[in-house]
Parts: structure tokens; C-alpha cells; sequence
């Protein structure tokens, strides 16, 4: 018995670590297009490559930096709840049109 709950539980956290990254654009509709597609407060517009261009200088890693912790009017994790940091590069990466 003991071996089945550990068996069990290692295969709950190899399922849990191997989950794909959600797709750029479906994040971007679900929770981004909100304030990106108006660019509401100053949020760089969808594709826009002037207003995000001094952004992505700035690292992808420290635009999902921003992302998590809020940044001017976004507040933290944007409007989306369930992302990982894979899915905020995957929606940063199509939002900036990369």
C-alpha cells in the first residue's frame, strides 16, 4: 500500500512539472487584450514594435519580473491567475510580436 501512495504521488508531480505552457495568443485573449489592445494606462499595444521595442530590451525575464509583481496600473500577475512564467513569455512574445 505504501508503495502505491508513492507511486502515486511522484506521478502527480512528474504530471504537475511536465505541463505545457499555455499558447501566447490565447493568454494575451483571455486575460491581456483587456487593457493591451486599447492601451489603456499606457499599456504597450498589441504588436505595436515602437512602444514595445524599449521593453523587450530590458530582458524577457524582467518583463515577466513585471508581470508577477505588478507594474504602474497592471497589477500583480496582469488578469491571469493561472499563468506560469511560461505562458507570461508565451503572451509577452506575441504581444511584442516575437
Amino acid at each position: 500500500m505504501k508503495k502505491m501512495i508513492a507511486f502515486a504521488a511522484v506521478a502527480m508531480l512528474a504530471s504537475a512539472t511536465n505541463v505545457m505552457a499555455q499558447d501566447g495568443e490565447a493568454v494575451y485573449t483571455k486575460a491581456c487584450q483587456v487593457c493591451h489592445a486599447a492601451g489603456v494606462a499606457g499599456a504597450p499595444k498589441l504588436k505595436d514594435a515602437a512602444a514595445w521595442e524599449p521593453r523587450m530590451a530590458k530582458g524577457i525575464d524582467k518583463l515577466v519580473e513585471s508581470v508577477k509583481t505588478g507594474l504602474n496600473a497592471m497589477p500583480p500577475g496582469g488578469m491571469c491567475m493561472d499563468c506560469s512564467d511560461e505562458d507570461y513569455k508565451a503572451a509577452i512574445e506575441y504581444m511584442s510580436g516575437k
